[in-house]
């Protein structure tokens, strides 16, 4: 692996050679060409260097405003991990996820929750650094530690992903693989800066291909996007699935320039596709991926995805479906894999070698979701072969929104699943016991405090019983299957 490598070198990289191009724009609001992107980044990194020891884990508490991925790519920048995570998470959230973790500096917007006693460096001074004069990066082996993510377990618990600086390489087959990008497209990414789906996809991407990042300004309605889509001329539009939902429920105007849609995040229903593809004329390339491995199946317009699957392996990706013993054959069931020399494959679970160890069987990383390979070669997704809940494309712990239900007055037992309410949507549903059903405002107010609003049942259930199975452990399952 490459011993002169750094991620945030690597997506500049193409910028250098187009300095006056638009690199990133906020819809309504300041835009950035390459040359100041460049600048705003290493003088960002030059800061963050005097405050901070080479390998310091740096979590980023930053709202929905470009402040993000500057401070995201000046920390890689000089050799510190950032730590990017979602504004909507709460203190005990964020507390509870970053204990045990060695972080030396946190960039806080002061309207973000943030664990307490930790070294602050307020948004206004950290907008302030950009001025310094710019950094070098730090160079070294591509598989050294780069960044973690967060994401949510089997056991409740959230888990530190850490990723190496060439997970960026894993990127590379994304390009074709997926979006077809070229340095000609604008790319408009529907979601948060601080969601690693928009900060991979919408803005880190686009820029390793020196094309350009649009974003809509801070709480722009879904229902304005497609105005944001005609008026932007954007070529390749990213949202999750419930987003194009929202899309289709109003006029679409004429999109000339949009070549085509992107979505991740969540299974994207057939209905959504073929409505967007009536209402815009454009189609929808789905992509698989998880925060372990970013996207590694998708269709593209090199090669569409078959109907009803979620597309191949992206060129250069080794994908197998598994069974008990190893890869099984065309169109049987199995677990999704993917092999562990994948360059976007995370390091490990940070702090956690016996649940690295736990998701490997051999040289195979498993999903824990399940598939069947067709003999075309598309993979077919057939379900999350754990109780894991999705909710707008983040993915969520039924345990943890149990804990966070525990104690609610006049609440004997809950379980939590996810459930579909209608063909395209489904949300997720807390069905507990009690003496008499609850008020539904009270149980609300009372995780309110406790979680996330994407993690919050949408549904409250009352329920003569919760099924278990013989072992005592709640059947989720039979939750889903008995709902409505």
């Amino acid at each position: 692996m490459r011993p002169d490598f750094n991620l945030a070198a690597f997506v500049l990289a193409a910028g250098a050679r187009t300095p006056d191009k638009t690199a990133l724009e906020v819809i309504g609001g300041p835009r950035w060409s390459y040359a100041a992107l460049t600048r705003d980044i290493l003088g960002t990194a030059t800061g963050l260097a005097a405050r901070t020891a080479p390998g310091d884990m740096v979590l980023l508490r930053l709202g929905n405003t470009p402040d993000f991925p500057i401070a995201y790519l000046a920390a890689l920048a000089v050799g510190r991990v950032p730590i990017p995570t979602s504004a909507a998470l709460t203190e005990a959230e964020i507390s509870a996820m970053c204990a045990g973790l060695p972080i030396a500096l946190v960039l806080q917007d002061p309207d973000v929750a943030r664990p307490p006693r930790l070294p602050v460096l307020d948004v206004t001074e950290l907008r302030a650094l950009r001025d310094l004069p710019p950094a070098a990066y730090d160079l070294g082996d591509a598989e050294r530690l780069g960044y973690l993510v967060f994401t949510s377990g089997t056991s409740g618990t959230a888990r530190a992903v850490a990723h190496a600086h060439r997970a960026i390489l894993g990127r590379q087959m994304m390009m074709q693989g997926w979006y077809g990008l070229s340095a000609a497209d604008r790319v408009l990414h529907a979601g948060a800066f601080n969601w690693t789906y928009t900060l991979g996809t919408g803005l880190m991407d686009p820029w390793t291909a020196g094309a350009t990042a649009l974003i809509p300004a801070p709480g722009t309605p879904a229902a304005e996007l497609p105005q944001v889509l005609a008026q932007t001329e954007a070529s390749i539009f990213a949202a999750a699935p419930g987003v194009y939902r929202q899309l289709l429920r109003g006029d679409m105007p004429a999109l000339p320039h949009l070549r085509h849609g992107l979505s991740a995040g969540e299974k994207l229903p057939e209905a959504t596709r073929e409505a967007w593809d009536a209402a815009t004329g454009t189609p929808i390339f789905e992509a698989y991926g998880m925060s372990e491995c970013s996207t590694f199946i998708s269709g593209c317009p090199d090669r569409p995805a078959a109907p009803g699957t979620l597309g191949t392996p992206q060129p250069g990706r080794r994908v197998a479906i598994l069974g008990p013993d190893g890869p099984v054959p065309p169109g049987t069931q199995g677990i999704i894999a993917v092999h562990r020399s994948d360059p976007g494959l995370m390091l490990r679970y940070e702090g956690a070698p016996e649940e690295t160890a736990a998701r490997f069987q051999g040289d195979w990383f498993l999903t824990g979701d399940m598939g069947v390979q067709t003999p075309s070669g598309d993979i077919r997704y057939e379900g999350r072969g754990d109780d894991m809940m999705n909710a707008g494309g983040f993915r969520v712990s039924p345990l943890e929104v149990e804990a966070a239900l525990a104690g609610a007055p006049g609440l004997i037992a809950a379980a939590c699943a996810e459930v579909t309410v209608k063909s395209d949507t489904s949300v997720i549903a807390a069905f507990y016991t009690a003496a008499a059903p609850l008020d539904e405002a009270g149980l609300q107010a009372y995780v309110a405090p406790k979680l996330a609003r994407y993690k919050q049942p949408r549904l409250y259930v009352h329920v003569p019983d919760l099924p278990t199975g013989a072992n005592g452990k709640i059947l989720r399952r039979a939750l889903r299957e008995r709902y409505p």
